[in-house]
């Protein structure tokens, strides 16, 4: 195991290879550190628990060694721990000392669990239960709404289902829970992710002093092929590298589906002086797959039985080139408005909605709405370059520069494609230092920064239909769309702009000797925003599209329902073709914390966060443009309690929030929907001995959709097969699309079960084998908002062995050992009641690397 040299502070520091345990080093009458390096591993509850009262060793120990300087070991935690290096604040204080509800995730967890991506981090952070974004685990839902992806601490651009979010590159996954920092700049209100890459130099200023790396191969279930490599080490003095790539060519359990992909990750890091440090790197990551939308024609006996309802829909490919056009689509035409699930009428409904030769068939869960030629391509690039200066009398001056980028298609024989082409560059300058008093430490931060986005979306959703497809056959040109990217033309909406943040953030913690800590920040940012539409690229003049006409002036879209579309009145103008604004918000943070004698640290925090209400391709539509909806703030109450104890080995914390987006009128539905939230999450991690190491985690979570209840329950949906009224054969409806205005007992937010319970444990032998177990208990909730169909509680039960060597790692995964046939809701709000996916049944995966 090579050394790690510290060159601010010239003492070595070298992790010893029993267990995986790390030594920190701090010294002697400074303030503890409680940073941790893991080995983690679940074992099952039944072993974990009949341990427990065997294992009393302890696992943290302090002592003074020759040179003076004082000790903390902590054996095999696997990173389990609350580190010091979480920076939700920037003020190097620790989770277990934040006054924020937070997790972290290490690498050793990541590989020990044989985790794939972020939908199962579930597992290991409360309150990060994730719906199904068409089966493409993009970013985290946070407490019950979309969250934010950051890179080493910047916002990267919104990504619901754009691509998958790697994370096999990092060193750590930090989710914080709740609205960021002032110093981050604006953010959704539910949280986010942090992705910290592999560096060759480690927190606190270590280096490798010898060339280390790694390769591996994963295998398993439905050809499942992954290849990795990394190496990293030191270019010269003081100057470090690491390199990361991996290579997947995989298949799917899911019919039609497939995934390629390629991801190159390159970090350096020098100290140019004493003062002056810098760090430098990228990610390229190519992503080539599809989305899965699940199962369409969804009723509650197709959930409880897979008993499918088949049929074929109505001929509309009059031309005979295998496409549906929009113009054969309107000329039906196939989709029908209703106010309320109880005004559907059998005699109401279309003839050509109905389904021909009606019948059932029972449904295998890898039967689902994906068509042969269905693609999601992705192209991503991300840069960063940070100067960090140290001056004589103290202050820290660092400077990002981040840039990230992604060119994006999506096309689906349903009816569904889009595309983005946008980047972002954000420039911050953090000014920091810690003044010492006599009784108490303050420690301050001042930024001001700069963020420009620029982007270009369109996308073509008019003529959507999720049931017209008999899954127990191909998709043909009865099902078949013609596709706006396929031809350049009759998007719904087109948009391209850009809009430029100057912020100005200041940040404060006072810690006092008595054990009182108060954080405060603000920050103020100024946004100049343009967008507009391409008119000539737009689908224009029908009822579905929503956009009727252009007004004779040629500056705004006019309603298709205007009584008057040459003399337009302002309630017929849906969008300006283009806008301009310029809006100003405020943010702000207050935490009171309290470090007590006993081990506890009770705390309070509360705040308001601006928001950006952007959309997938992180476009901001015209009509919010020119109305000032596209910024809002949202608010966030948290009250929590946290605590360590048996020689720091045992953390636990519990937190109870309310938080809110406070415009309901500002919608960006897919990634930014107003909603309160409230709930409560706890979480305990247990190194019960250098063998044996628990976590266990509980959520509670309620989320109503602020604009529904403000319109008596009601919001616009897609109506499926058990909105209808009793006596309404649904076969009547599955050649087009009934939707309208559906409405809900309480507004709640479908998809999201509101309590959620799990376990993860490990056991070491000591030998080189362990084995791992992590189980999660998510309760029944309903698919959709109508909240017509219930998908049923379910447990997950995963479990691995792992055997290590000094250069050779051997891993076997077993997940959803018990064969659960279980559901997860996709996009809920709009089309829960149409389509649902199910989940992937007992599969395996093995993986061997081979370290140097």
């Amino acid at each position: 195991m090579p050394k790690y040299v510290n060159t601010q502070e010239s003492f070595l520091l070298e992790p010893s290879t029993n267990n995986g345990s790390v030594i920190y080093y701090t010294p002697l009458g400074g303030t503890m550190k409680k940073a941790t390096s893991f080995n983690l591993l679940p074992l099952t509850a039944a072993v974990a628990l009949a341990s427990v009262g065997a294992m009393t060793s302890v696992v943290a120990q302090a002592q003074t060694n020759t040179d003076g300087i004082e000790e903390v070991i902590v054996e095999g935690s696997l990173g389990s721990l609350p580190g010091e290096d979480v920076e939700i604040f920037g003020f190097g204080k620790s989770l277990l000392e934040t006054p924020r509800s937070a997790s972290t995730i290490s690498a050793e967890q990541l590989e020990r669990f044989n985790v794939d991506d972020i939908d199962e981090l579930v597992a290991f952070a409360p309150g990060t239960f994730t719906q199904s974004f068409f089966g493409v685990a993009g970013s985290l839902d946070v407490r019950g709404t979309p969250g934010e992806t950051y890179f080493r601490g910047v916002k990267r651009l919104d990504n619901p289902g754009n691509y998958p979010t790697p994370i096999g590159a990092s060193s750590r996954v930090d989710i914080v829970r709740g609205p960021a920092s002032p110093i981050f700049g604006p953010a959704k209100i539910g949280g986010y992710l942090n992705f910290n890459p592999k560096s060759s130099r480690a927190d606190g200023g270590q280096y490798l002093t010898e060339h280390e790396g790694a390769v591996s191969y994963t295998t398993g279930s439905w050809d499942k092929e992954v290849f990795t490599a990394e190496v990293g080490g030191p270019l010269a003095e003081n100057v470090g590298y690491y390199l990361y790539g991996e290579y997947e060519d995989s298949g799917s359990y899911y019919d039609n589906t497939a995934t390629e992909q390629t991801i190159l990750q390159a970090s350096f890091d020098m100290d140019v002086s004493d003062n002056l440090r810098l760090q430098w790197g990228g990610m390229y990551h190519d992503f080539e797959g599809n989305q899965v939308a699940g199962w369409n024609r969804l009723t509650q006996d197709l959930i409880d039985n897979g008993t499918y309802i088949t049929g074929t829909p109505t001929p509309l490919d009059t031309d005979g080139d295998g496409f549906i056009s929009h113009q054969e689509y309107f000329a039906a035409p196939v989709s029908q408005f209703f106010f309320g699930q109880d005004s559907i009428t059998a005699e109401a409904l279309n003839p050509e909605l109905a389904l021909q030769n009606v019948g059932t068939a029972q449904l295998d869960g890898s039967d689902v709405l994906v068509a042969e030629d269905d693609t999601l391509e992705n192209e991503a690039i991300t840069l960063y370059f940070d100067i960090i200066y140290t001056t004589d009398s103290g202050w820290e001056i660092k400077n990002q520069l981040f840039y990230d980028a992604y060119d994006n298609l999506n096309e689906n024989a349903y009816g569904f494609s889009q595309f983005h082409d946008s980047f972002v560059i954000e420039d911050k300058l953090v000014f920091s230092k810690a003044f010492e008093f006599d009784t108490f430490t303050t420690s301050l931060q001042l930024s001001p920064s700069i963020r420009y986005t620029d982007f270009k979306h369109g996308d073509d959703f008019t003529n959507e239909f999720f049931d017209r497809r008999d899954l127990t056959g191909p998709s043909t040109s009865l099902d078949r769309r013609l596709l706006a990217t396929q031809i350049n033309d009759d998007y719904t909406e087109y948009y391209e702009g850009d809009y430029i943040d100057y912020g100005l953030a200041v940040l404060a913690d006072f810690s006092f000797d008595s054990g009182i800590s108060v954080v405060l920040g603000a920050r103020y940012d100024f946004i100049d925003i343009e967008s507009s539409t391409p008119v000539d690229l737009l689908l224009l003049n029908n009822p579905t599209s929503g956009f009727g006409t252009v007004s004779p002036d040629g500056q705004f879209l006019v309603s298709p329902f205007a009584a008057d579309p040459l003399n337009p009145t302002p309630g017929d103008i849906t969008a300006p073709i283009s806008a301009e604004n310029e809006e100003d918000a405020v943010s702000w943070n207050v935490s009171l914390s309290y470090d007590s004698p006993i081990g506890l640290i009770p705390y309070v925090t509360f705040s308001e966060q601006t928001t950006v209400i952007a959309g997938q391709g992180a476009e901001i539509n015209t009509a919010n443009v020119a109305s000032g909806a596209s910024v809002d703030s949202s608010t966030l109450e948290e009250f929590g309690l946290k605590g360590s104890f048996l020689n720091d080995s045992l953390y636990f914390a519990v937190s109870y929030y309310e938080q809110e987006r406070t415009d309901f009128n500002a919608q960006a539905i897919v990634t930014n929907s107003a909603d309160l939230t409230e709930g409560l999450e706890a979480e305990v991690r247990w190194v019960v001995n250098e063998s044996l190491v628990l976590t266990a985690g509980y959520t509670r979570v309620e989320v109503t959709n602020l604009d529904a209840e403000s319109n008596g329950n009601g919001r616009f949906s897609f109506f499926g097969a058990e909105d209808l009224p009793e006596g309404v054969d649904p076969s009547l409806i599955y050649g087009g699309v009934v939707n309208g205005i559906s409405f809900s007992p309480n507004a709640r937010k479908a998809g999201i079960p509101e309590n959620i319970y799990t376990l993860t444990g490990t056991y070491d032998f000591g030998n080189g084998f362990a084995v791992n177990s992590s189980i999660i208990h998510s309760e029944e909730t309903f698919s959709g908002f109508s909240q017509a169909v219930e998908l049923p509680s379910y447990t997950l039960v995963n479990a691995g062995v792992f055997y290590e060597t000094d250069q050779f790692t051997f891993s076997l995964t077993g997940k959803n050992l018990t064969d659960e046939e279980y559901f997860r809701a996709n996009f809920p709000n709009l089309f829960g009641s149409q389509i649902v996916l199910p989940e992937l049944p007992r599969h395996f995966q093995a993986s061997v690397a081979y370290k140097f």
